[in-house]
This record gives C-alpha cells, sequence and structure tokens, in this order.
C-alpha cells in the first residue's frame, strides 16, 4: 500500500498554516530575541544577496564654529556605510514510510503520529536557532548564524564581522572587561557589581545605554546573590514578559541559561537592542519549504521546514560584555 497522498498534504498544510506561531514561538522564549522583537528590532528582509544594515560610522566633518560671513564648510561628508551579513540557512524534515503508515493503521493513528512528528521538528527548528543566536557562527563550517558571541566578542580587535574589519576600524569594536585581567580577580557576588559598573560605563554614550544584559547561570547567580538583600527582582509581566528579570541601572538583568540554555559560560552580554537586529528572510521564517517530496526510489515522503536570514548589528561600540 503506497503512502497516501493525503497524508503528506496534511504535513505541508499543517506546517504552513503553524510556521506564523512557531516564528513567534522562537522570539516569545528566548531573551534576546523577545527584546528585539518588543522593540520593532525584528526586520524580516525580502530579497538580496546579502543583508545590508547601513550605519553611521563618524560624525559630520562640515561642523563649524562661525561669526558673522564666515565662509562654511559645505564639502561633502562621509558618514554612512554600511554592514553586509550572509543569510544562514537550516532545515528540518518531517517523513514518513510507507511501512509507518501501515503499521499505524487507522486514520487517527496516523494523525497521532504525524502530530508528534511535526512538533518534534517544530521545537528542533526554533530550539536550534534560539541557540545560534549566542554562537560565534563557525558551526557546520561558518554555516551557523553570526550571534552574539561573533558580534559581541571578548577579542574585538580581531576578525571581520558584516564584512568590516575590526582590526582596522575601531568604531566597530566593541567594550570588554575582563575579570581576571581588567578587575584582578576572578567574579564573585562581591565583586560582580563593581565589574559591572565598570564595563557599563565604557557602553554609555548620553542617554544611550544598554537596556538587556544578557547572563550565563554563573554569572546571573552572582549578581542575583549580590542582590538578595535588598531585592531589585521585577514580575515576569514588567519589561521582559515572560521572564523573571532583576534590575540594573534600569537595565532588565536576565539569564538565558537554565537547561538547554545558550547564553556562554560565564559571560554576561550588555546590550543596546536599538542596534541589534533580528533579519529573518519573510518566506523562510520557519515555514515550510516547497511541497512535500516523495522519494523517487523509497515508499516514503518528506516535507522541509526551515529558516534562513541571520542576526546583525549597526552600533558595535556601545555594545559589550563581561567575561572570565
Amino acid at each position: 500500500m503506497p503512502i497516501s497522498p493525503n497524508l503528506s498534504e496534511i504535513v505541508t498544510t499543517t506546517l504552513r498554516n503553524r510556521s506564523g506561531t512557531v516564528a513567534d514561538d522562537v522570539t516569545k522564549n528566548n531573551g534576546l530575541l523577545n527584546r528585539l522583537n518588543s522593540r520593532g528590532r525584528k526586520k524580516p528582509i525580502s530579497g538580496g544577496r546579502t543583508i545590508v544594515q547601513e550605519l553611521q560610522y563618524q560624525e559630520n566633518s562640515t561642523f563649524k564654529r562661525y561669526s558673522g560671513y564666515d565662509i562654511l564648510n559645505v564639502q561633502p561628508s562621509d558618514v554612512i556605510t554600511a554592514a553586509e551579513y550572509d543569510l544562514k540557512q537550516a532545515a528540518v524534515a518531517v517523513s514518513m514510510s510507507g511501512l509507518e503508515q501501515l503499521q499505524n493503521s487507522g486514520e487517527d493513528a496516523i494523525l497521532d503520529l504525524l502530530e508528534q512528528r511535526i512538533e518534534n521538528a517544530e521545537t528542533t527548528l526554533k530550539n536550534n536557532i534560539a541557540l545560534d543566536c549566542y554562537s560565534d557562527g563557525t558551526a557546520d563550517g561558518g554555516r551557523q548564524i553570526g550571534g552574539l558571541q561573533l558580534l559581541i566578542s571578548t577579542s574585538p580587535t580581531s576578525g571581520t564581522v558584516g564584512g568590516i574589519s575590526r582590526a582596522t576600524w575601531g568604531f566597530w569594536r566593541n567594550q570588554k572587561f575582563s575579570a581576571s585581567a581588567d578587575g584582578g580577580a576572578a567574579a564573585t557576588n562581591a565583586n560582580i557589581q563593581s565589574y559591572m559598573n565598570r564595563l557599563y560605563m565604557s557602553c554609555v554614550r548620553g542617554s544611550d545605554a544598554p537596556d538587556l544584559v544578557v547572563a550565563d547561570n554563573n554569572f546571573f547567580r552572582l549578581y542575583w546573590e549580590s542582590l538578595q538583600a535588598i531585592q531589585r527582582i521585577t514580575s515576569a509581566d514588567k519589561g521582559m514578559a515572560g521572564f523573571q528579570s532583576l534590575q540594573y541601572m534600569g537595565a532588565d538583568v536576565i539569564f538565558d541559561g537554565g537547561f538547554g540554555g545558550g547564553a556562554p559560560l560565564n559571560q554576561m552580554f550588555f546590550l543596546n537592542t536599538k542596534y541589534l537586529f533580528y533579519r529573518p528572510h519573510r518566506d523562510r521564517d520557519m515555514a515550510p519549504i516547497g511541497d512535500e517530496r516523495m522519494n523517487t526510489n523509497q515508499d516514503a515522503f518528506v516535507q522541509l521546514m526551515g529558516f534562513a536570514g541571520n542576526l546583525t548589528m549597526n552600533n558595535a561600540f556601545l555594545q559589550g560584555v563581561l567575561f572570565a
């Protein structure tokens, strides 16, 4: 008995109907993406060879103080350039063989099996994309999303981000603070606030300051323990919907750790999310890839579900990372 064409149609239709929900789940269940989405920094793209993120890299050079008939500077001022980020792709497959259809006879049994596989595929895709948002982009030969460990590096004077060399261009380097090298001692609940203060001040320009601090379990615990006498804890429905957060200088402090969390060990990111962007392709945002595929030499069908996009930024020097 060959696979019923209706089954593959059910898989495709179900994935299409639920793709928007899965895309929303990714942003709701990841602290970083949650904030980017709430600030309107989820910016889907519609096409293009790369994701182009325009940025201002220096002040206008025509500024001049003058009096009366002094000649003013009207020369063109080159103040805008662009970072270019590659589209990164990921996919997961939902499949069923003819034998599995026979073994799960009855419409309800088949649908139950498909439902479980669809849910598993959705969970796998969204969890891995969420984890990749903290990566350095090197997994699978550089096919991974360039996450926070790439954009906000512990070695900001080397490497290339968005096609711009950090070794060459100082404006494209984030701030960093090493507990051992810059602070003189490993981070503890007694010194964590001092280290955070020193990094924070280097990430502020006027009223432009970090609004989100994302930590791993260890650094979050140290900060939490340093505050427990005064309990600066906000409810989950204030500021970061669904996330219990602490507060630091008006910024939400969360841990995207816990079981299966992606925040790198002994790191704390100070993020100005005004300049960070989540850029999925509008046609590949946790969505089915084409129609179902019947294997030409197998009694089986497969439906792919995929993602294409990247994490981008257009200002590096107002971002920072505290690390061991």
